[in-house]
């Protein structure tokens, strides 16, 4: 199934550029070219989307209830030291830790199905395809794994998507199982600004222009060249107006 979906146009019209403008509180419309990087949960979406994702696969694998111990476990490990890729680790371990790649990769395709109908803001959408139109580069970078953020990216018509990768167990005689332990570091606070720095890298003399919606984002949007945070509570907002970003709701 293709997800892709096709530019409105390969130039944006004066109500896009116009759109740009008035999200990033910026001279957006007139900069020409840029690298979009989006965020996902809360930017995109309206909530997260770990949480359904990995509930979703438990109610269709009753047999995982068994597993399901070990989360407050992970809980604990993660109140005593907060580290949330661990967290993230042993969450998706617990819940689909062992199970092979081909059960996992067709409840991620139904999962990204089903966002079709009410999770993305129209704000959120509305920001992309404007920037889409206007032949920018469009970069989806979150946090969340690769068990189903690649899905998105091709279903929202992302060029390149960059979020926490998990390790795979491969075996040459049978079908790759999921480990579940991270294969990069956790993509959040200052790994998205090695990732906006790599990403340059990639897009040399383009300016960026980021949106994100946490105090962990806070990072990579002040290393933007235009940045907006959306949906933002009161202490993403306080760190907002610090570093000299603009805020907005997107709905």
């Amino acid at each position: 199934m293709r997800h892709n979906m096709p530019p409105k146009s390969d130039q944006a019209t004066p109500l896009e550029r116009g759109y740009i403008a008035a999200m990033t509180c910026s001279n957006a419309a007139t900069i020409g070219p840029c690298v979009a990087v989006f965020d996902l949960d809360g930017t995109l979406t309206w909530r997260d989307t770990l949480l359904p994702f990995l509930t979703g696969y438990a109610l269709r694998h009753p047999s995982r209830f068994k597993t399901l111990w070990r989360l407050p476990l992970a809980i604990a490990g993660y109140l005593a030291s907060p580290d949330r890729g661990l967290l993230k680790s042993r969450a998706i371990r617990a819940v689909m830790g062992g199970d092979r790649r081909s059960t996992i990769e067709a409840w991620a395709e139904a999962f990204v199905e089903g966002l079709k109908r009410r999770a993305f803001r129209p704000a959120a959408l509305a920001a992309v395809a404007a920037h889409r139109a206007a032949g920018d580069h469009l970069v989806l970078l979150s946090a969340s794994p690769d068990l189903y953020v690649p899905g998105i990216g091709r279903l929202l018509g992302f060029e390149r998507t960059l979020c926490t990768e998990v390790e795979w167990r491969h075996d040459a005689s049978a079908e790759d199982r999921l480990d579940g332990a991270l294969r990069t570091l956790n993509r959040r606070d200052e790994e998205k600004s090695r990732c906006l720095a790599w990403l340059r890298t990639q897009y040399p003399k383009l300016p960026v222009v980021a949106y994100g919606n946490s105090r962990s984002d806070i990072p990579h949007l002040r290393e933007a060249d235009r940045a907006l945070l959306v949906n933002g509570n009161a202490a993403a907002r306080r760190s907002a107006a610090a570093a000299g970003i603009p805020v907005a709701e997107w709905r």
